[in-house]
């Protein structure tokens, strides 16, 4: 088997692990001998167990273990090196009898950071810094962004009209896209492992912002709401789940942090003047790693004039409402097109009726 088809086939494990990682990243593997495919792993949800582990669990069940022997082990990022809630990875793979690893980027985490690759060499396994090299930075960005600069990857999701709005002048907004564009929104919602909305939008709304495709219920990312004053009702959708995370001042409002949390949430402290940058630190400290937002346009003004943004995806209806309609943006007060944040478009495509378009934060402006 080429090295490409192999790491071809762990990229596509890893890429089904997206958003249920938490801090942890989303890695496949799959080992091989003499072409045969003796066991495939993903990192399990929540981060544990990790993809090596259960590849090598997979191929001893259905092979044996002496089937090992002599393998190669595709994988997407550089195996584990430390002691932690497991063994390290490196040396399930030494022990199991592996005779190649392939992979194609090590691990930025310091406890591990080449030592992985060093153990594996030291025990006479062949290390292949092999392909896949962009496909899995792409996969891994929120786990890669975390460890870099300490704040997750942020996705931005906005649906207007044609002219920009997100609702009318009264404030009707369902629906503005069509069910093909919303079907393509939960599947979005499936790639991150938590989702951001403001307090207006459950105020306003009640959203349920679950996964509501077939077979992925499961795939629903962990709600965020930012409330600074501890507005949301005990009883709003987004806490039905059991794992929502409300950001307010709690310490201003205890009566109302003390309803949410015998609701289910967990109520982090958060002073009147929080950014948006603090704001997700916050998320970062609960285990949040990739964020999909679909708040209104004050949580996405925010995020915006910060530099938060990473990932832009807008969907475009087919309706015009008028200079009267509520805007996607609050004012951003520039002056100057140079001050202007800028994006590079990434990709743009016809979903029914509606468009979408992905674009990606830009370094440098133009």
């Amino acid at each position: 088997m080429t090295p490409e088809r192999g790491m071809t086939m762990a990229l596509a494990l890893a890429h089904r692990g997206q958003g249920c990682t938490g801090r942890n990243p989303s890695v496949g593997c799959v080992i091989v001998r003499n072409d045969r495919v003796l066991g495939r792993g993903r990192t399990a949800e929540g981060g544990r167990p990790h993809a090596e582990t259960r590849a090598l669990a997979d191929a001893a069940q259905r092979y044996g273990a002496e089937a090992l022997r002599g393998a190669t082990a595709f994988v997407t990022l550089e195996p584990c090196a430390h002691y932690g809630h497991t063994p390290p990875c490196a040396t399930a793979l030494i022990e199991a009898g592996i005779a190649q690893v392939i992979a194609p980027i090590p691990d930025p985490d310091p406890r591990v950071a080449g030592k992985g690759f060093a153990i594996l060499r030291e025990a006479g396994i062949d290390v292949i810094i092999g392909p896949g090299e962009r496909e899995a930075r792409a996969i891994l960005a929120p786990y890669l962004r975390m460890r870099a600069t300490g704040r997750p990857t942020v996705t931005l999701k906005l649906a207007t009209t044609l002219d920009g709005k997100i609702a009318t002048r009264t404030g009707e907004s369902q629906w503005i896209t069509g069910a093909d564009a919303r079907q393509r929104v939960h599947l979005l919602r499936a790639q991150s492992d938590a989702i951001l909305v403001g307090i207006g939008t459950v105020l306003a709304d009640d959203p349920g912002l679950d996964v509501r495709l077939p077979g992925m219920a499961e795939s629903s990312p962990a709600p965020i709401i930012a409330d600074r004053a501890l507005r949301t009702p005990p009883t709003a959708r987004l806490l039905a789940r059991g794992k929502a995370l409300v950001v307010g001042d709690a310490e201003a409002h205890p009566d109302r942090a003390a309803a949410l949390r015998d609701a289910g949430a967990t109520v982090a402290q958060a002073a009147s003047g929080t950014s948006a940058t603090a704001l997700l630190g916050i998320a970062a400290q609960y285990g949040h790693a990739s964020i999909f937002c679909e708040g209104g346009a004050t949580l996405a003004t925010a995020l915006i004039s910060e530099d938060c943004v990473d990932h832009l995806v807008w969907f475009t209806g087919g309706a015009i409402i008028g200079a009267d309609g509520r805007g996607a943006l609050d004012p951003l007060d520039i002056d100057h097109l140079a001050d202007a944040p800028h994006f590079r478009q990434v990709s743009v495509q016809t979903i029914g009726p509606d468009m979408v378009s992905v674009w990606t934060r830009e370094q440098e402006t133009p």
